[in-house]
């Protein structure tokens, strides 16, 4: 992955001079885990010299989320905080994340990093093989799940899967992996289009990006599930069934932003 690779360059002011990686991570009350996720992405960085920046969008945390973010910055200083002031939703942080960002590429990361950071190596590689977006899966073949969900959660994921790919994105198996690498551009001409602001948001983006026309390919992850889930089963599934339905309406519909 040499042609991903580059010295750090920072500014005094913490700002990346030359940014060619934006990871996007989404952290609502994430206190206990966002300062072991930092120091595994900033390690990793400085390892294999990615010129980067870590944008940590704080969802309105009413724990210590801020104070463990702000002490991580003190020895990365490739980590921007952004606070949202209040609980807005997994899709308006990472939408937020993103078009703040300046990278030529911009991973989606989630705050607990059930996937490894060094699994970014294999989704690299298929943007250099001339994909625009590479979705990290837990479904397609070679992929490794180390932990996984109880078996009312795999039950209610392969139900929402069979929905997503009737009604909205079909031909991916695992839309709700929340590790996606894009390349920038295509990032953020996604980004500024999607409206969804909770956990289906991931289904939007995708649905923007396959009617623009965009390469995606899905890549086998290692995964761990979380106990610590933020995904309530029976309030965030009727709330993301109910999203998949605006997502058509969103951009389907004559004047209401249509991609």
């Amino acid at each position: 992955m040499a042609s991903f690779h580059g010295s750090m360059k920072f500014r005094q002011d913490g700002g990346v001079l030359d940014t060619k990686l934006s990871i996007v991570i989404p952290a609502y009350n994430e206190a206990l885990r966002i300062g072991r996720t930092l120091d595994r992405i900033g390690d990793y960085l400085k390892e294999f010299g990615y010129s980067a920046e870590i944008i940590v969008v704080d969802d309105g945390s009413h724990d210590d989320t801020e104070k463990v973010v702000r002490k991580a910055a003190e020895k990365h200083p490739a980590i921007v905080l952004l606070q949202n002031g209040m609980n807005k939703g997994k899709g308006y942080s990472v939408k937020r994340g993103v078009l703040s960002s300046r990278g030529r590429f911009v991973l989606m990361s989630d705050a607990d990093l059930s996937t490894p950071i060094d699994e970014i190596g294999k989704l690299f590689k298929e943007l250099e093989n001339g994909y625009d977006i590479a979705v990290g899966s837990r479904s397609v073949s070679g992929s490794k799940i180390l932990k996984r969900q109880t078996w009312y959660r795999q039950l209610m994921g392969k139900i929402f899967n069979k929905i997503v790919q009737a009604v909205a994105v079909s031909g991916i198996c695992d839309t709700q992996c929340g590790f996606k690498l894009f390349k920038g551009d295509a990032a953020r001409t996604v980004f500024a289009r999607q409206r969804i602001e909770r956990f289906a948001f991931d289904v939007e983006a995708l649905y923007l990006a396959k009617k623009m026309g965009l390469r995606i390919r899905e890549v086998p992850v290692v995964w761990v599930n979380s106990p610590d889930s933020k995904v309530s089963i029976f309030r965030d599934s009727l709330q993301m069934l109910w999203d998949i339905l605006k997502i058509r309406f969103y951009h389907s519909s004559p004047g209401r932003g249509k991609a």
